[in-house]
């Protein structure tokens, strides 16, 4: 079994050539959100994963195992609720109100400009639909928001830490980036 302690966010640092040449994991949200789990690569090899607890793996991060091999991990197609505003009756205002119904409910949530991804749920898909929103199940890769507590994961797969400086004399609000 070959064991895997590092993640590279997106690849970070390596070249396109060698994320190309790297033996593949397909994994759904289910397994790529926990921290420890095992997999079987795309050379056939058995492999266990041990990363920092709370960290959850994206599609398109790179594992680098104990013997320096490099392994890519695919987003795999699953069941998910493919939301979007109804095209005759609705505007994108509906879609941001459909967010944060399903925010409020603690529902991991993949967010795009013209749709949003849940997992399968039909007590949701009717709210949803009670919303007047289209909700369609199909089957899709699913990256879901990370949390908003100590940087998030934006759709380009970047983690953006944000510093608010809430000063009381002048009330200024700074922001890095």
């Amino acid at each position: 079994m070959l064991n895997v302690n590092k993640l590279l966010t997106q690849g970070q640092g390596l070249s396109p050539a060698l994320i190309k040449r790297a033996a593949t994991v397909e994994l759904d949200w289910d397994v790529r959100q926990k921290s420890r789990f095992s997999a079987t690569d795309s050379q056939g090899r058995s492999v266990a994963v041990f990363l920092p607890r709370g960290q959850a793996v994206r599609g398109g991060d790179v594992l680098v195992a104990e013997d320096g091999s490099l392994i890519s991990v695919l987003a795999s197609p699953q069941k998910v609720m493919h939301i979007t505003a109804c095209a005759q009756h609705g505007s994108p205002f509906d879609l941001m109100r459909a967010a944060y119904h399903l925010g409020n409910r603690h529902v991991p949530i993949e967010l795009q400009p013209d749709h949003l991804k849940i997992e399968p749920d039909h007590v949701l898909a009717d709210m949803l639909r009670s919303m007047h929103m289209t909700v369609i199940e199909a089957e899709l890769p699913f990256e879901p928001e990370g949390g908003a507590y100590g940087g998030h994961v934006t759709n380009d797969g970047h983690s953006h830490g944000h510093h608010h400086d809430h000063s009381h004399h002048g009330h200024s609000h700074g922001h890095e980036h």
